[in-house]
């Protein structure tokens, strides 16, 4: 891989769902924050990424003070978030030069696979943009109960990291923002932007509930 590597960590969560006083990003997982071990597994993939990591300013004292406590020691770009993720991820892209490759990771995903992100670098050497899906194995249904349901063959779940060239993304993250963007890769298809993927991960979770932090507790402990 030519181009440079910018990882952009999004971590602004405030962990209403999970029922805790403490923002879900900096609850414990196996010993360390989860930010930490998000930001750990992608470096263990890509040791040469520049981290930038996406955090509301009031939250950005208790991180530093994590890093310290932790021995989290790679260097960080950090920055402030905006009123959603959009614009937080806005601000994160203007770090990022126009020559590069970003990776915009979820900063609750902490067991996306060295594997996965491996692969993922590999390809982009020959993609724009680059998202991990995993088949929708369920039934759907609309909750007004209308037909046809919905194919579940044609429809995948969207998973992060999403990796762009960066003049690509930069340039989609100019556009106003809508209440349909709901990720990284839906800002790039208003652009025409052309939206490749990769194999993702049943174990990729995001950690936005209770019991979401369970599995992942479950997950790390069988994976030793």
């Amino acid at each position: 891989m030519g181009r440079k590597i910018y990882a952009v960590f999004v971590a602004g969560g405030s962990g209403t769902r999970m029922g805790s006083d403490l923002p879900k990003q900096f609850l414990e997982l196996g010993g360390k924050p989860i930010l930490q071990r998000t930001v750990e597994s992608f470096l263990e993939a890509c040791p040469d990424a520049v981290v930038i990591t996406v955090l509301p300013q009031q939250h950005i004292p208790l991180w530093k003070d994590l890093c310290v406590r932790n021995a989290l020691n790679c260097p960080q770009i950090l920055v402030a978030g905006g009123m959603t993720r959009f614009h937080s991820v806005r601000n994160a892209l203007a770090k990022v030069p126009d020559d590069a490759i970003v990776s915009i990771h979820d900063g609750v995903r902490p067991l996306a696979s060295r594997g996965l992100i491996e692969s993922m670098i590999s390809r982009m050497e020959e993609c724009d943009a680059l998202v991990p899906v995993i088949p929708v194995t369920d039934s759907l249904k609309y909750r007004d109960g209308s037909l046809p349901e919905p194919d579940r063959n044609a429809i995948v779940a969207v998973q992060t990291p999403q990796m762009f060239r960066s003049d690509i993304i930069k340039d989609a993250y100019n556009q106003a923002y809508r209440a349909s963007f709901t990720d990284d890769a839906s800002v790039a298809a208003t652009k025409g932007v052309r939206i490749s993927f990769a194999d993702g991960e049943k174990s990729n979770i995001k950690i936005t509930t209770p019991e979401d932090l369970s599995l992942a507790k479950w997950l790390i402990s069988n994976s030793l």
